[in-house]
């Protein structure tokens, strides 16, 4: 069974709907990170606030650490990664990381974009709907 990694942001609702969409279609499908709710990233910059520490520090921390670990070993062992938009920097840089790990990667649009980006030809695909996205996963079997 391909494992799919969804990439988006913590405040988009629509990556666990579709999560919940494609497993059923025979994929195993990871979206644990977003378990921890719309406002983690605003209280983990706040508690790192709180004591007195930069960024840079807070980067350097456990928590950060550890976040990111769990956040690239499920990105390493994906066999297709999917971004889903609206999604922030984090979720592009992840992109572009398993883009040069030479993983299979789409980017859901959600319908036409009002601006357009030239580098999303890194991506595999783009898609513009859910429908042409899953018709492309089935290909991936």
């Amino acid at each position: 069974m391909k494992k799919i990694y969804l990439i988006g942001s913590l405040r988009n609702s629509k990556v666990a709907e579709l999560a919940n969409e494609l497993r059923p279609l025979g994929f195993d499908v990871f979206d644990d990170w977003i378990s921890v709710g719309p406002k983690c990233d605003d209280e983990w910059q706040a508690y790192e606030k709180s004591r007195g520490r930069t960024f840079a520090e807070a980067l350097a921390g456990h928590h950060a650490r550890d976040v990111f670990e769990f956040d690239k070993r499920h990105l390493d062992s994906a066999d297709i990664i999917v971004l889903v938009l609206p999604a922030g920097k984090s979720a592009h840089l992840e992109l572009g990381y398993v883009a040069g790990l030479g993983k299979t990667t789409f980017i859901l649009m959600g319908g036409e974009p009002e601006r357009f980006d030239i580098m999303y030809l890194f991506a595999d695909k783009v898609v513009m709907n859910k429908k042409e996205l899953i018709n492309e996963l089935e290909k991936q079997k």
